[in-house]
């Protein structure tokens, strides 16, 4: 342990027989730092964007690497809104138009992912072969029309004498060109739509893959849109729900009779190899994929389809990648920003695999004098992978073929052509929200058995969240910058160093003058540790009674409070990378969000607090601000033991009532697993005062008290005749 922690112990166990008395007792707050310096806080830098840089770095061991990706699965889970997974509703496959040839057939298929949301797009299958067939999905990145492409003359000729083709009508449909040569290697290929490409027109191009701008009419707390903070709460995210068609059409390939189900493959490029690496990643059915110029340490994906918060908050698409190991992959890169994978990242891949004692089954092919492309070069190297993972001893030669025009690939007639509609973008996602609750809240109000099973989902899914890592003490170093002997106080105040996450919390303790009984409080305020103070820089009238009844009570500097701030400035919206467009995901899905962070600094200073070497009887918090209460609610939840007691005024607040992506209360998730009241509920059987709610919107609190034959360790009525502060005083005795 630290020797500042030592001196800090001393100091505040012996100070009052060492401080000469008489000291002046200061009418304000004092500060910890000289007024204008900030803390020397890490996470004060520029937040990171996707075009950072994301090395991946290899386990020295198997075990190291096997709970590392469980976590970055579960990670990817969690921040696509699949943890848990939806419900396989039913598919309702409809087969529209079908063209056959001499050694394949289309068809044009689509079937419903969610109740009423149509997945779109064409089925290759072999002619003249005998199954059952190995079956491959193919997603396309962001080709003008995906499925519908068509390349002009000048582009065509443009690709020939480049070499990167070498028939015409493959150069004119490169995606349509891939899905002939593997029907006719002897595979089954669904070929599907991106969101608001081709025939997937219930949610727009301009929506789902241009979004720039935040939508008041859409922000609202029933029936939100995409982008919203309400669906950020709900981790609900047009990646999320394009990852989930990718996985309802493996449902699909699966179902075919003449499918093999293990054997099941998924390639695309650029967007379509985001989608491959990440459902790859997630997905243990998969036996192979392809995913083409898109892995890299440079770049991670620039449209609002290919990012969601909470994504790669300290991971990135190499890792993703990796995730597929030991199985077989082939990857691809060119002159965009995957040009120097073959030095940066894809020996880092490699090393991985050579630990998992398959470094054969992963290939690069570097062609980098290509611009970005799913070229035939690249595509040849992806069916000599697949022609030998699956056995077929086909040939991998492309010839001719008849392209399809978007009048025989379409799905829909004109009568029953689905368009965009905000009103049927808030009801898809109202029924999103529907089946996520409806596998939630049954655990919430069920029995112990059940209750457990809520823990099994939200503890992984917090994790993710939040930084759930308890600090060690020899990371944690207690700077002593101020000691005063006040009025009737001792004051000791300094800097809370966090060497784990590079943090630098302000933060004081006030110790009663001479009658300490060993319980200490830490009181959380909107305006960090100054809220300990009235305005006349005395405490205020609740802390004071606190230290006169002999409780120390501590106060924080959360992130972005107190002496955060420059002189004056007030906090209301959070720190966001450059990209101009307003969607959360673009600094959310690389950072963690303000709520976040004001989690762990709670935790940080718990963690401090406990473990003093005199431990505290009892450590109790208080926070009398509704905001504060709620994001104190995830501090309880994330760690059930770090604190003894609690009192909050929660004031009704939720999370999936924050009305701004910018907003410091903005916690991606935060909505999804209960809100407030669940968090409360992990809490138990904590001694715990809540203000501002009701015996329906603690249901699921009083459940857990209930389980656990604690209910008289939760008080909650309004009308409760002792004082917050009354209640505080009246637990002490448990913790002698």
């Amino acid at each position: 342990m630290r020797k500042t922690i030592t001196n800090f112990i001393r100091m505040s166990h012996l100070v009052l027989i060492l401080l000469v008395p008489g000291i002046a007792a200061a009418q304000e707050a004092v500060r910890i730092l000289p007024p204008g310096q900030l803390p020397q806080d890490d996470r004060l830098a520029p937040p990171k964007d996707l075009n950072g840089y994301f090395p991946f770095h290899p386990p020295q061991s198997k075990e190291t690497w096997q709970a590392r990706a469980e976590d970055v699965r579960t990670q990817l889970k969690v921040a696509l809104g699949l943890w848990p997974m939806p419900p396989q509703t039913p598919l309702n496959l409809k087969k529209t138009s079908e063209y056959k040839f001499d050694d394949y057939q289309v068809t044009g298929v689509r079937f419903e992912s969610m109740p009423g949301f149509f997945v779109t797009g064409s089925l290759y299958e072999p002619v003249g072969k005998s199954g059952p067939f190995p079956g491959v999905l193919c997603p396309h990145g962001h080709w003008d029309n995906g499925r519908f492409y068509v390349a002009g003359d000048a582009e065509v000729k443009k690709q020939i004498e480049s070499g990167a083709e070498s028939i015409e009508e493959t150069a004119r449909n490169p995606i349509q060109a891939r899905c002939v040569q593997l029907a006719r290697m002897g595979c089954v290929v669904l070929q599907i739509d991106m969101l608001g490409y081709a025939d997937s027109q219930q949610l727009s191009i301009e929506l789902v893959h241009r979004f720039g701008k935040q939508r008041p009419g859409m922000n609202t707390n029933q029936r939100w849109g995409f982008f919203s903070p309400q669906a950020e709460s709900h981790l609900e995210s047009v990646m999320g729900l394009q990852i989930w068609n990718c996985i309802r059409s493996l449902d699909l390939l699966e179902s075919l009779a003449n499918v093999d189900k293990s054997r099941l493959a998924v390639t695309g490029a650029s967007g379509g190899a985001t989608q491959t690496m990440i459902v790859g990643a997630i997905d243990p059915r998969i036996a192979a994929v392809f995913p083409a110029v898109m892995v890299s340490t440079a770049m991670q994906g620039g449209c609002t389809c290919e990012n969601c918060t909470l994504l790669r908050v300290g991971t990135g698409n190499v890792e993703f990648a990796a995730l597929f190991a030991p199985k077989p992959q082939g990857l691809t890169s060119a002159d965009d920003w995957t040009k120097e994978f073959e030095t940066k990242g894809f020996p880092d891949l490699k090393q991985l695999y050579a630990l998992m004692g398959a470094e054969d089954k992963v290939h690069l092919t570097a062609r980098t004098e290509f611009g970005h492309n799913y070229n035939a070069i690249s595509r040849r190297a992806m069916y000599e992978l697949f022609n030998q993972v699956f056995g077929l001893n086909a040939s991998v030669e492309e010839r001719p073929y008849q392209r399809l025009t978007e009048k025989e690939l379409t799905v829909w007639s004109d009568q029953d052509r689905p368009t965009y509609t905000e009103e049927f973008e808030r009801k898809l996602l109202a029924e999103w929200t529907a089946i996520s609750n409806q596998q939630i809240e049954p655990y919430l109000l069920g029995d112990e058995t059940d209750f457990q099973k809520y823990q099994a989902i939200v503890e992984p899914a917090l994790a993710v969240m939040v930084e759930t890592k308890t600090p060690k003490m020899d990371d944690l170093d207690f700077d002593v910058k101020v000691k005063e002997q006040r009025e009737d106080y001792l004051f000791i105040g300094g800097l809370l160093h966090n060497a784990q996450n590079g943090s630098q919390l302000p933060a004081l303790f006030l110790y009663p003058k001479d009658n300490w009984g060993g319980h200490t409080v830490l009181w959380l305020s909107k305006e960090g540790k100054q809220g300990l103070f009235a305005e006349n820089g005395r405490l205020k009238a609740e802390v004071a009674k606190l230290v006169s009844a002999g409780v120390s009570v501590a106060g924080i500097d959360l992130i972005y409070q107190g002496e955060f701030l420059a002189e004056g400035l007030a906090f209301n919206q959070t720190p966001k990378v450059e990209n101009p467009r307003e969607a959360a995901a673009y600094t959310l899905g690389y950072n963690r969000a303000v709520a976040a962070e004001r989690v762990s600094d709670i935790l940080t200073m718990a963690t401090f607090m406990r473990n003093h070497e005199r431990t505290p009887k009892s450590i109790g918090l208080v926070a009398f601000d509704s905001a504060m209460a709620g994001i104190a609610s995830v501090a309880m939840a994330t760690r059930s033991k770090a604190f003894d007691f609690a009192a909050l005024h929660t004031g009704g607040f939720r999370f999936g009532e924050v009305d701004s992506i910018r907003s410091p209360n903005l916690l991606p998730g935060g909505a999804k697993y209960g809100d407030v009241p669940a968090f409360l509920a992990l809490a138990a059987p904590m001694p715990l005062r809540v203000i501002g709610e009701n015996s329906q919107s603690l249901q699921s609190t009083l459940n857990a008290y209930r389980l656990l034959n604690q209910k008289d360790h939760l008080a909650y009525a309004d009308d409760i005749e002792v004082t917050p502060v009354d209640w505080v005083l009246g637990q002490l005795s448990r913790f002698q």
